[in-house]
């Protein structure tokens, strides 16, 4: 039983990691010098370049993370390039948003079409992320799931209805996963972030909420992507290996968690 290994020894899957915090997450783990697998949906060329950079290291494959035949297929392509099972699961993949509080539906607006869309994306896409790794870790006898995740469900301070019940289910499928997963030596955990300095995602975002987050944040300041993709190494680093079911709040200290 191994309960931990370094980071050149792992392959690392990172699901929307062409963009955005996407690529800050993939390129973190690079740098640690773990093996990577860029997902992408769309997003073809700006994976494609990154593997590019990172010829022995990175290979960017195509999936829609909803379809569970495509992620099953994406991770049989991982594992035949590399030779190696995916050991470390980023859950970052995002259904299309726009982090633009005054354009999101308010209470009167919501749909259901527009929480279902957040379910399949973030919920059903882990879901179909973990069942793939699982006969992999179990192999190796190690594995690492990491949900990304949003602390506005703890400060809803923008109507993201349908987003934020998305990521607060994800944290409640971490937690039931963890205490599934615990005796196969996989542990699963959540790193949530707030407004990041700046995204695609959050490019939408009013200067006049990034002015009003850094003021109320104990740092006075904005999180970069940078700073979260660091963090959240260490839930796949050995210092972790005792950790699990657990989430960790990336902000500067805006949320208490």
């Amino acid at each position: 039983m191994q309960t931990s290994i370094n980071f050149n020894e792992q392959l690392v899957l990172v699901t929307g990691g062409a963009r955005g915090l996407g690529e800050h997450l993939v390129r973190a783990f690079l740098r640690e010098g773990a093996k990577v697998v860029i997902n992408y949906l769309t997003s073809a060329e700006a994976a494609n370049q990154l593997a590019a950079d990172y010829p022995e290291q990175a290979l960017a494959l195509q999936a829609d993370v909803t379809d569970a035949v495509a992620v099953q297929t994406l991770f049989a392509k991982a594992q035949a390039h590399f030779g190696q099972p995916i050991t470390t699961v980023i859950n970052n993949a995002l259904p299309a948003f726009s982090f633009n509080g005054d354009a999101r539906e308010n209470a009167d607006q919501l749909s259901w079409s527009n929480v279902q869309q957040q379910f399949e994306g973030i919920v059903k896409g882990a879901l179909n992320t973990t069942q793939a790794a699982l006969p992999g870790m179990r192999h190796a006898g190690f594995g690492r799931i990491v949900n990304v995740g949003t602390n506005l469900f703890q400060n809803p301070v923008v109507p993201y209805h349908d987003y934020t019940a998305a990521k607060a289910a994800l944290l409640s499928l971490t937690r039931t996963l963890s205490q599934d997963l615990g005796p196969d030596q996989i542990t699963v955990n959540m790193v949530s972030g707030g407004l990041l300095r700046t995204t695609d995602a959050s490019a939408a975002t009013p200067e006049a909420v990034f002015d009003y987050i850094a003021a109320a944040t104990p740092l006075r300041r904005v999180t970069t992507p940078a700073e979260f993709a660091d963090a959240t190494l260490f839930f796949a680093s050995p210092w972790s290996r005792s950790v699990t079911g657990q989430n960790l709040v990336v902000d500067g200290g805006l949320v208490k968690n």
